[in-house]
């Protein structure tokens, strides 16, 4: 089992890894079930993750942050209650009261492993990610989601989100559209902000009867888990899942309330 060890200072929490020479603890099973086990101890209780070997990229670069030391004493920088905690930035190693964090990361991404099977439930170990156009994912950062308990009418309300989202990145990425992208990617670096907005309004106009893009709905098992155990379902389909809680979700509500 590979072990983060975490420690809380001044409402943070601190990690550290183990010797890279423990081995990783798998669960009992069939030999293509078996899972990796990652346990994170922290000053509020122990978190146990497992990652999916349906994303074996995610799977594979978590392990190897822990193993090099990688996450040592980085913070959960972002806290977000009825949402996710969010950590793994090398930034805030150290970091000091009012440095801005939430950028950092090594100088490569993981690539995007989408699955319908895997999604934002409680509990939910995700890759946090930035705009890029591959919706590849951060070297190092993650999120483990706490998110909320949804009604059928907060679903059809995420759904259209997630739709959104999907619709934009197919767009974005549709060659057609490609001299809008390019310049708007340049406001951006040039930091016009007035031509950016323009820029991206026009986006906008263009997108409303954009259908150039396969439609997502949210299946009926993941909907019952979301309106009983809870979870963040707009982001399903745009940020790769690639593990779970699966003992510690009340240290994640803990966490989540600092």
């Amino acid at each position: 089992m590979k072990k983060l060890k975490t420690a809380l200072a001044i409402c943070f929490f601190v990690f550290s890894t183990n010797s890279c020479t423990q081995k990783a603890k798998q669960t009992e099973g069939p030999e293509e079930e078996k899972r990796t086990s990652i346990e994170m101890v922290t000053d509020l209780g122990t978190i146990v993750l497992e990652l999916y070997n349906e994303t074996p990229k995610h799977r594979d670069n978590f392990i190897q942050l822990a193993n090099e030391g990688v996450l040592d004493s980085v913070l959960f920088h972002r806290v977000i209650e009825n949402f996710m905690i969010q950590g793994g930035d090398p930034d805030s190693k150290n970091a000091q009261p009012g440095n801005t964090l939430g950028n950092g990361g090594l100088d490569y991404r993981v690539d995007a492993e989408f699955n319908t099977a895997l999604f934002h439930k409680k509990g939910a170990l995700g890759a946090a990610r930035d705009g890029n156009l591959a919706r590849a994912s951060s070297s190092t950062q993650f999120y483990i989601v706490q998110g909320k308990v949804f009604n059928d009418s907060l679903l059809e309300v995420a759904e259209g989100r997630i739709n959104g989202w999907l619709k934009q990145n197919a767009f974005k990425n549709d060659s057609s559209n490609q001299d809008i992208v390019s310049e708007l990617l340049k406001a951006e670096e040039a930091e016009d902000w007035t031509r950016y907005a323009q820029l991206n309004n026009s986006m906008k106009e263009l997108m409303e009867d954009y259908q150039n893009f396969e439609k997502y709905s949210i299946p009926e098992v993941h909907r019952e888990v979301y309106k009983t155990l809870g979870g963040t379902p707009h982001l399903d389909q745009n940020y790769t899942v690639f593990g779970e809680v699966v003992q510690g979700l009340e240290v994640v509500d803990a966490i989540a309330a600092v």
